[in-house]
């Protein structure tokens, strides 16, 4: 990183400068700049890391990085990134947290071994000098930054500089020490998508990419913390009071107002379904994006979010589903101006976004978590997840306030009616479940009995 970058950072001592990312294309420019500009160290931590033109290109740079001296270190999760251990990474050090024990019949071991693999590292993190650093959402492959990608989804990351950065590093450092991080020796690799790469190139190498960084003014300081939870949670022995939904609940405090929760994929815990209900009850204004059945790309998790639908509503709780299909885009100021393109924007919802992939959470328009964790048993339970939350009132309410303009143009308002539930669109009232057959209704019903909703 830039000396300029370090004084930057002496000048808020104790706080981070922090700027949302919501523009995929960005999001990944930014990370290769981040790369291209890492003096002594990366630390790069991910649960998907796609062998596709955006996760080849991400390798190179690091490949790079290490060729001119940067100490680069990978941990990927070896369930969601698989083939990993084949890719040609010289100078860069490979670890696979929670390996299969079988490498090339890996799925073999699933059914004997099933307890342990159903858990996940589904950090997502990239450190870099131990000074700028990104979390969020996004994993590494074209499906999280490609505007043309057919699977794009809004989704939401983070650009942090100063003392944030710092307790990343720590944090990462201490799954990297994990007895479940195993150190394997890369191989091979695979021809990239030209096209698709030169295009990832020009944006990264673009000075608007670099402003990102290199603008003091573009950054919201604030008091930021670094929510993780332990390694240990992969083996089932982390305490309750260590998990991420704790801490934030605890650093947060009384909620009065508003209570924003956005998940792409929501299945609530019966402590979950309490906490929404209680501060319903309150008086709070409590409401919850997720994703619809025709936006999910993982349908099997509607079956276990939908007999909840009733009930929250019930509890006054609102709720608001992902339209399949996104119509005009609703701008956020959430980026500078100069990143704004006519036909990509700087969106939370985006013109060729059809689904959700974000988790953030915005409390009484002062705080803001955004990171990996989604509300549904897997991450609150199994998986290992991380996440920043922001003590920043005029972000958060920057971002509710872009989250009212688009809802109501992205997605459908849930409604409870005497004889069921209707899907609110503008003037119209959508009844059946909107983009569904009878037969997809009826078989998430029956699924929906079943309690496997840890499982997916």
């Amino acid at each position: 990183m830039t000396s300029d970058l370090a004084r930057l950072c002496a000048a808020h001592p104790g706080q981070s400068g922090v700027q949302l990312l919501a523009d995929g294309p960005a999001a990944l420019a930014l990370r290769i700049a981040l790369v291209r500009r890492a003096r002594a160290s990366i630390d790069a931590q991910y649960y998907i890391w796609r062998d596709d033109a955006a996760g080849q290109l991400l390798r190179a740079e690091l490949v790079a990085a290490a060729a001119r001296g940067v100490r680069v270190r990978l941990l990927l999760d070896d369930f969601g990134s698989p083939g990993a251990d084949g890719w040609a990474l010289p100078g860069v050090e490979l670890r696979l947290f929670n390996p299969a024990r079988l490498r090339r019949w890996r799925w073999l071991t699933l059914p004997v071994d099933f307890a342990r693999l159903n858990r996940r590292m589904h950090n997502k993190a990239l450190v870099v000098d131990g000074l700028a650093c990104v979390i969020g959402g996004r994993n590494i492959g074209d499906e999280y930054f490609a505007a043309e990608h057919p699977a794009l989804a809004a989704d939401l990351d983070v650009l942090a500089i100063g003392a944030v950065a710092s307790a990343l590093g720590a944090d990462f450092q201490r799954y990297w020490d994990a007895a479940r991080a195993v150190p394997v020796q890369p191989r091979a690799d695979a021809a990239a998508d030209a096209g698709r790469l030169a295009g990832y190139r020009a944006a990264a190498d673009a000075p608007a990419t670099a402003a990102m960084i290199d603008a003091a003014d573009d950054f919201t300081w604030a008091d930021v913390h670094m929510l993780s939870d332990p390694p240990d949670k992969i083996a089932g022995a982390a305490p309750e009071d260590g998990l991420i939904l704790p801490q934030l609940l605890a650093l947060v405090g009384p909620v009065t107002r508003r209570f924003l929760l956005v998940s792409a994929y929501f299945i609530p815990t019966a402590g979950l379904a309490r906490l929404l209900a209680g501060l319903a009850g309150q008086g709070v204004r409590v409401e919850v994006l997720t994703n619809s059945l025709v936006s999910n790309n993982v349908a099997l998790v509607h079956a276990w979010y939908a007999p909840w639908r009733a009930r929250l509503l019930a509890m006054g709780v609102g709720l608001w589903e992902m339209r399949g299909a996104a119509g005009d885009r609703a701008v956020l100021g959430l980026v500078p101006r100069r990143l704004r393109r006519m036909d990509d924007g700087t969106s939370f919802f985006r013109r060729s976004a059809s689904a959700l992939h974000a988790k953030t959470i915005i409390a009484d328009a002062r705080w803001i978590f955004v990171g990996s964790m989604n509300l549904d048993p897997r991450s609150l339970q199994l998986n290992t997840e991380l996440g920043f939350l922001i003590d920043a009132p005029v972000l958060a309410g920057r971002l509710a306030a872009a989250l009212d303009a688009g809802l109501p143009r992205f997605a459908w308002r849930v409604e409870s009616m005497a004889d069921g539930l209707a899907w609110r669109d503008g003037a119209l009232r959508l009844r059946p479940e909107p983009g569904t057959a009878w037969w997809q209704r009826l078989a998430l019903r029956i699924l929906g009995w079943l309690p496997l909703a840890w499982l997916f």
